[in-house]
């Protein structure tokens, strides 16, 4: 997920964030890890990543019970949830670490008939970034809606949520080894060759809370 969220309430956001929401979610069967990230610029965006045993979770009778019942805390913080991007994904290819200090992100889509081609030119990548100087790891993902009705949460934020067709992910402790792939590996022309679509979004952002279920066992 993206989203922007303004200065003045960033802060009570975060708290909120790292103590109410992310046990609850945590909480939820299913739910391995949770991670946030904020602009590296300094600027509003947020990028936030979880993790879970599967797919069908997103569908599960626990985890929608939770979108529908927002507590007071997250009702008030939901509509501040401004541009929002909320992709459910599959992992189409993963290799290495799922949270570091700083994360990539790439929000891309294939050309018609070109699915198996980018596919193909991620493959070999997520593999060698999880291996490079100042990389930990890359992870390529696709969205797919599950089948929910639209929520509470939804309807509070009072905005349909964007998605993000392909995202690809890499995760590392260099934010220099992450930016040099936006000129490199993942400059426009090699994307173009491989299938990619035209208009590519990528943002690079800083660890700002990473919990595994563990951490948060008790506490939602």
């Amino acid at each position: 997920m993206w989203w922007d969220i303004a200065p003045e309430i960033k802060s009570e956001f975060e708290d909120w964030h790292s103590h109410e929401h992310f046990p609850e979610r945590l909480g939820v069967p299913g739910f391995r890890r949770a991670s946030r990230w904020t602009s590296a610029a300094g600027g509003e965006g947020i990028f936030v990543m979880y993790e879970l045993t599967s797919y069908a979770v997103l569908s599960s009778a626990a985890y929608v019970s939770h979108l529908n019942t927002p507590s007071p805390w997250s009702a008030r913080m939901m509509p501040h949830h401004r541009n929002m991007v909320r992709s459910q994904c599959h992992v189409l290819e993963s290799s290495g670490s799922s949270a570091a200090r700083h994360a990539l992100t790439l929000r891309v889509s294939p050309l018609q008939g070109r699915a198996d081609d980018l596919r193909a030119f991620f493959r070999p990548l997520c593999a060698a970034l999880a291996q490079r100087p100042g990389i930990v790891g890359a992870h390529l993902l696709r969205h797919q809606t599950p089948p929910v009705a639209e929520t509470t949460e939804q309807r509070i934020r009072n905005s349909a949520d964007r998605v993000a067709d392909w995202v690809f992910v890499a995760l590392g402790y260099e934010a220099l080894a992450l930016e040099s792939l936006l000129h490199a590996d993942l400059a426009a022309t090699a994307l173009r060759a491989s299938g990619a679509a035209e208009g590519a979004l990528s943002g690079l952002y800083t660890l700002s809370h990473s919990a595994a279920a563990e951490d948060v066992a008790g506490t939602s």
